[in-house]
């Protein structure tokens, strides 16, 4: 049976897990998690201290995920991870939905959520430099990777909006977000890039 894998990604606090758990029930799917996949496989290599964040072996990530999406008898699965881009098996993408959101909205999240000054300030420049989005160019043709703007939408409009992509009656689109763009003439650029 061919599946349908489709990968969320993005900066942290944009709403990926929250949107990838809603989709994979909206489509009768598996949900993934690379952080919880990671951890119940055993692929963490070692703990990055100064960033208090996880190493992951990525070809093992690669393997576990390709069996993942081998071994489920549904037709769809969601991968929830900000590196999902990098991981995925190449030949078993369907579609990248890279979620965006405003640095200045996001930061609001990211204090939220108690990240530290250092973290927020590495998370916040990732997104204003398209970090994500990149990478999903990068490992992915460029006709299945989508870009969404998440800012000030709800999760049900973010789903709607993705759900149309997959429905193909929304364009799969790149290019639509310009930060730096936004952040200069709001005139807070330096604020958002680390020095």
């Amino acid at each position: 049976m061919e599946k349908t894998v489709i990968l969320i990604t993005g900066t942290p606090c944009v709403g990926k897990t929250t949107l990838a758990t809603r989709l994979s029930c909206k489509l009768g799917g598996v949900y993934v998690n690379l952080t919880e996949l990671a951890k119940r496989e055993e692929l963490i290599t070692r703990r990055d201290r100064k960033r208090n964040s996880a190493i992951v072996d990525e070809d093992k990530m690669r393997e576990a995920l390709e069996r993942v999406i081998d071994e489920t008898e549904k037709s769809c699965v969601v991968v929830d991870g900000h590196y999902a881009a990098a991981v995925a098996p190449k030949g078993l993408v369907s579609r990248v939905i890279v979620l965006r959101r405003d640095p200045r909205e996001l930061r609001l999240f990211m204090e939220k959520c108690g990240f530290s000054k250092a973290k927020m300030s590495e998370n916040l420049e990732a997104e204003v430099l398209d970090v994500c989005l990149v990478e999903a160019l990068r490992e992915t043709e460029k006709t299945k990777v989508c870009e969404l703007d998440a800012t000030g939408k709800t999760t049900d409009q973010a789903l709607n909006e993705v759900l149309e992509i997959l429905d193909n009656r929304r364009a799969c689109t790149v290019g639509c977000v310009d930060w730096l763009k936004t952040l200069e003439i709001a005139g807070v650029l330096d604020d958002y890039l680390r020095t």
